[in-house]
């Protein structure tokens, strides 16, 4: 696991419990306001706290080759198990600071964070979104999705607005293209009352 992440508490004691949890609920479903907006041909994606791999694995599907960063160590050695592909990199790093990838600025059609940004204080979202926006490629997309509700036992969450959000990623030159709020796919999150928000930029030319 890598050192100095603090967001992943918590998940590698309930990574075989997240597998089952992560893997029940398709692509599909889990993105379907965003789908008009993946490559339409085979591109570069990367997939920031890629968690059980599904995500990365139905990019891969279709063709594209997907970058999935995850550092909590029993999640991503179980996902490159079960989501074996040649065009999955599976990666050892993750936010603020992206130590392994940091370089490879411009590189990416699609950027994604899903279920990630609410494990970041403030000042870690502030050096976070600089970074996240210079990875995309000029004209490409960053795709994010912010939790609200009641915290888990034994998790590191803050509560996130888009507001906020919005206004960091104008700053590192994203500019909004989607804002949408919805219930949580799960009955037991929805009895929680956490709902979410999915959020998608593209970066300026």
């Amino acid at each position: 696991m890598t050192d100095g992440i603090k967001g992943t508490d918590g998940y590698a004691r309930e990574a075989p419990e997240l597998l089952v949890r992560y893997e029940a609920i398709s692509f599909a479903e889990a993105h379907s306001e965003t789908l008009h907006l993946l490559p339409k041909s085979p591109g570069v994606v990367l997939d920031i706290g890629s968690g059980t791999g599904r995500d990365a694995a139905y990019l891969a599907s279709i063709g594209h080759r997907v970058v999935a960063v995850e550092p909590t160590d029993p999640l991503r050695i179980a996902a490159a198990r079960l989501h074996p592909s040649p065009l999955i990199e599976w990666v050892d790093d993750g936010l603020p600071d992206l130590t392994r990838i940091a370089d490879r600025q411009g590189k990416f059609d699609l950027v994604m964070l899903t279920a990630v940004w609410m494990h970041l204080d403030l000042a870690e979202r502030e050096r976070a979104m600089p970074l996240v926006a210079s990875l995309a490629r000029p004209g490409g997309f960053v795709i994010m999705t912010l939790r609200h509700g009641p915290v888990p036992a034994g998790r590191r969450m803050f509560e996130v607005s888009a507001t906020e959000t919005t206004t960091l990623a104008r700053k590192a030159r994203l500019d909004l293209v989607l804002n949408v709020h919805w219930k949580s796919l799960r009955e037991p999150n929805k009895s929680a009352g956490i709902t979410w928000t999915r959020l998608a930029f593209t970066r300026g030319v």
